[in-house]
Order: C-alpha cells, then structure tokens, then sequence
C-alpha cells in the first residue's frame, strides 16, 4: 500500500459530536468520515466503487489526527509504558495519563519512557465555545439552544492519512474529500459548521517509516473490529479500549421516521495487536429500507 496525507483546514466552527449537544470534541473518527464519504459518492454514483475499493481493502482511512504546522500527531499508544521521567513522580504520572495525542518526531521517545511531557502537545491548539442557535417550533415560537463549537487556531487542524493501491483508488478518495468540503463534516452544517479547505500534506519520514515498520506490535490509527473469524487472534496480547459508536440514520429513504442506527462496539484508534487484522465494514440498519455502514477497517502502523 501506499499512502497519502490530507490536511482538512477548517475556516469555520466545527461540532464533532461527543453525545452532547451543548459540547464538541476536535477530532472525528474514520467511520465519521467514511459516513460522509459515502454520501457524497451516492450523489455521484460512485458509492459502488466506494464501498468495493474499501470493502477488499484497496482503499483504506485512518481517523482524522490533529496536526500543528508542519507537525503531525498520533494517538498515545494503549500500551504499557514504563516512564523514566521526573523519577516516576506523581505529576508526570497524571500528565502522561491525560496525554491523547503525541507529535510523530516524539513516539519512539515516548515508547523508551523517555519523553518528558513539560506541556501537553494540544494545549492551544483551539478554542471551545458555546454557539446559541434557535429551533423554530411553531408561528412566533422560538426556542433558544447552545451549540457546542471547536474552532481550530491558526495553522492548526486535522489530517487524514490516506492508504491505497493504485492512483485510481487516490483520485476516488481525493474526488469525495473534496466533495464532503463543500458541505462540511460533523453537526450542525445547515448551520454552516464543518466546512473545510483541503490540501495535499507534507510528507513525513518518522510517519511513513512507522505505516510501513514490520512490528512486534501494531497500532491502529483507526476505529476497528475483526471480523468473526479474526477476533481470538486479534485479542492475543492486544491492548485495547472499547467505544461504542451509534447515531442516527442520515437518510430519507431509509424509514418514515427517524431511527437509531444498531450499537457497535470497536477498538478506538491507539489500540495495540501482536496480530493484523482486515476489518470491516459492517451493516448497521435495524429493518429500514436499505443498508446503513459502519466502517471499521484498521490502518496500521508500527510500534
């Protein structure tokens, strides 16, 4: 596989849901952006070549992943590490538990227990706020509501790294990236939330040795789960933590009303395996008109 970076630069606010309304979050998973891939690709006709390109593992999606400038983060890796900093003390301890994302160039130090954490590397990377929006219910009956917004400074934003097998594959997911910009990502985009310029990302030495590192252990860079077959594998001598991705259908033809899409439990991105896995894409519809996809395909790299 080969692999590519795309830096999504966002103008505006963004709502990456967390289960709450009046809050956000600044990153969003791979089955988030698979999501709004696919519905582009329906509008274009391409969701076939979409869904086929993914399914056999031609194309594949990491989570979106801060970056800062030049410099691009991963997730903290779900693995244990004995820490050689600040003889072990208390402060160190909590600052390297709160850590979510560690820069590329500091991983290998981080994994010796050699990297001192003096700041986290997220701190000001943006601002929370609350956006107050209103729901119209009836004639001359407005109901005020809080909207929690992330707005990411300057030069600061997410990147999606991007594996795939030949140029066809590239273009298929630059043509849907692009498309999804336009409309914007996340909740709340008749609101004008979630748009985003996208631009070809530098490429990096220390990232694309560790995507193609023949490894004792494995990271994903994104949500994932085995498929049946795969999973007694998977879980030998893995280190995981389990998030439950659910949500409504965003479809009008899918049912009268709106309905849930079924739960699924999946590995979240920083989960370390012994063993490979290829993932999936799984259906999630509960009796509506038509298939509803929950990508978890793991992108690895290794540790």
């Amino acid at each position: 596989m080969d692999y590519s970076i795309f830096k999504l630069q966002f103008p505006v606010g963004v709502h990456f849901g967390n289960g709450f309304l009046n809050d956000s979050v600044y990153t969003f998973a791979s089955d988030t952006l698979f999501s709004a891939l696919y519905i582009e690709a329906l509008k274009m006709q391409l969701s076939d070549e979409l869904f086929e390109a993914v399914k056999i593992g031609k194309l594949l999606f990491s989570d979106a992943m801060p970056y800062r400038g030049n410099q691009y983060m991963v997730p903290k890796p779900i693995f244990p590490i004995e820490h050689t900093d600040n003889s072990g003390s208390s402060i160190a301890k909590k600052k390297h538990k709160n850590l979510k994302y560690l820069p590329v160039e500091s991983f290998a130090l981080y994994l010796q227990g050699k990297w001192e954490a003096d700041t986290d590397p997220m701190e000001n990377f943006g601002e929370a706020c609350h956006q107050t929006m209103a729901a119209v219910r009836k004639e001359d009956d407005t109901l005020p509501f809080h909207v929690g917004t992330y707005y990411f400074k300057k030069g600061n934003g997410l990147y999606v790294i991007i594996a795939y097998q030949s140029e066809k594959e590239l273009e298929l997911a630059e043509t849907l990236l692009q498309a999804v910009s336009l409309v914007g990502i996340g909740g709340k985009r008749a609101s004008g939330l979630g748009k985003f310029e996208l631009f070809y990302g530098k490429n990096s030495s220390a990232l694309e040795e560790m995507l193609n590192r023949q490894s004792g252990y494995y990271m994903t860079l994104s949500m994932a789960l085995p498929q049946k077959d795969e999973l007694p594998q998977a879980l030998e001598g893995s280190t995981y933590l389990l998030a439950k991705r659910s949500g409504f259908v965003a479809s009008d033809t899918y049912a009268e009303e709106q309905r849930r899409k079924r739960d699924l439990y999946v590995f979240v991105a920083g989960s370390c395996f012994k063993n490979r896995f290829s993932g999936d894409i799984y259906d999630v519809s509960a009796g509506g008109g038509h298939a509803v996809y929950r990508y978890a395909k793991p992108l690895f790299m290794g540790v």
